[in-house]
């Protein structure tokens, strides 16, 4: 599964890739992480706060950490 992490590089957005890396890794999960920091791509999702999440493409979460429950909702 690949999952785009999109934003600056802030603290919430390290803090997004580490848990969704940390929950694929309990859930046994195989991911790609991929995180895009260049402004243009991340507005030509549409996004305007970040962090944001895009899984198949498309944007399932924005402006927060994303808890441990709503990770595991999308890998499952």
């Amino acid at each position: 599964m690949e999952i785009k992490i999109l934003g600056p590089g802030c603290a919430k957005c390290k803090a997004t890739a580490e848990m969704i890396a940390r929950v694929a890794g309990e859930a046994g999960r195989d991911v790609t992480i991929e995180k895009i920091e260049d402004m243009r791509q991340i507005v030509g999702f549409g996004v305007m706060t970040t962090p944001a999440v895009v899984i198949g493409g498309k944007v399932v979460h924005k402006g927060t950490v994303p808890s441990h429950d709503q990770v595991l909702d999308w890998l499952n």
